[in-house]
C-alpha cells in the first residue's frame, strides 16, 4: 500500500498564519492566561512578522515580583488551552 503524499499550499498556510481569525484565536488564549495570572498582566499582539502573535507581559512590580517568586504567570499557561 502506498504512503500518500502531502504537499501543503504554502501561500495558504502563509495567509492562515497572518488572517485575522487567528490573530483573535491568539487574543483569546492570551487574555485567558492574563486573566489567570492576575492583576499586574496585560495582552500585546503583532500581526506585522511572518505570522499573528500575542503575547502576555507583567505590567506591574507586584506582577513581575509574582512571576519570580510564586511562577504566577508561568502556572497560568495551562489555561490558554482552554
Amino acid at each position: 500500500m502506498a504512503k500518500p503524499k502531502v504537499v501543503l499550499n504554502k501561500k495558504g498556510v502563509r495567509q492562515l498564519l497572518k488572517s485575522s481569525e487567528m490573530q483573535k484565536a491568539m487574543n483569546d488564549r492570551a487574555r485567558r492566561i492574563a486573566a489567570a495570572a492576575g492583576p499586574g498582566h496585560a495582552v500585546e499582539s503583532d500581526n506585522s512578522g511572518d505570522r499573528a502573535r500575542a503575547t502576555v507581559v507583567t505590567r506591574s512590580m507586584a506582577a513581575k515580583r509574582a512571576e519570580a517568586k510564586n511562577r504566577t504567570l508561568t502556572r497560568a499557561f495551562q489555561a490558554g488551552r482552554g
